[in-house]
């Protein structure tokens, strides 16, 4: 099999295994709700739902790729513990539902998202919403797609005409007082801000061009993988505050459809 056979075998293991969550997703939406949910940390839940939709994502992964290595949100290990053993094998990030708290409350805007990284790069993605119907999915030199459509970020503008979405640190308040000086700072200089609570979404949103721009102090490797395949093949960047690229690891994203926006955007965010 050759790099295109293999990179294509790749992107649809992570597309059938995004729809794998889903279909948990649509099994409990309604029914699992936030009484019969699991507390990890302040505000931080953990369902069934998630726990079932990592099971049947990562049945797929493994039944398709059993040689390959797996950093998954519903794991016992954390981040750090999980890449201890990474040997530059093949790791596959997934989340199987992103958005918990909104699946919870019966908010529609969660979704599964699935990627893969192979030499330390994340090269395919997929991002399924089974609440909308909507599927995103892009692999690296081929594209970024919505429902089989190509998408591209929005055209270049100034960020007094932009749409930038966010993200609050709701789970570690240490960060919420730096970050509301940042959202004081964007909020007038932007056309408006949005805030939905699923990265994973909102990094789909930047890559077909409903949003502009892109900002969160902290995101986990599971939140961005696949959105920053999307956001790359649909013509975006994403980085970290300093301009460096991103690594497999938890910290601050931000990103727009052009460098120049990134740019303006950091300014503000830096002051």
């Amino acid at each position: 099999m050759g790099a295109d056979g293999r990179l294509n075998s790749l992107l649809n293991t992570a597309r059938e295994a995004a729809e794998a969550a889903v279909a948990i997703h649509r099994r409990d939406a309604g029914r699992v709700l936030l009484a019969g949910a699991t507390i990890k940390a302040r505000a931080d839940y953990v369902s069934q739902t998630d726990i079932d939709a990592q099971e049947a994502a990562l049945a797929v992964i493994q039944r398709n790729h059993p040689d390959h290595l797996i950093l998954a949100e519903e794991s016992d290990e954390s981040v750090e513990e999980q890449l201890a053993g990474w040997d530059g094998r093949p790791l596959w990030i997934v989340d199987p539902l992103d958005g918990t708290a909104n699946f919870l409350h019966a908010h529609p805007h969660y979704c599964a998202s699935v990627a893969v990284a192979v030499d330390g790069d994340p090269v395919a993605g997929a991002v399924a919403s089974g609440s909308s119907g909507e599927r995103w999915w892009a692999a690296k030199g081929q594209g970024a797609y919505k429902g089989g459509r190509r998408i591209s970020v929005s055209s270049e503008r100034p960020l007094s005409s932009a749409m930038v979405g966010t993200g609050f640190p709701f789970k570690i308040l240490e960060v919420l007082p730096e970050y509301l000086d940042e959202l004081g700072r964007v909020l007038p200089a932007a056309s408006g801000v949005r805030r939905a609570g699923a990265a994973a979404l909102d990094l789909c949103y930047l890559a077909q061009g409903s949003l502009d721009a892109f900002w969160e102090k902290i995101l986990m490797p599971w939140d961005f993988a696949a959105g920053l395949v999307l956001v790359q093949e649909a013509g975006g960047v994403l980085a970290r505050p300093d301009g460096s690229p991103l690594d497999i690891a938890t910290g601050p994203v931000s990103g727009a459809n052009s460098a120049h926006l990134l740019q303006e955007l950091q300014a503000i965010l830096d002051g």
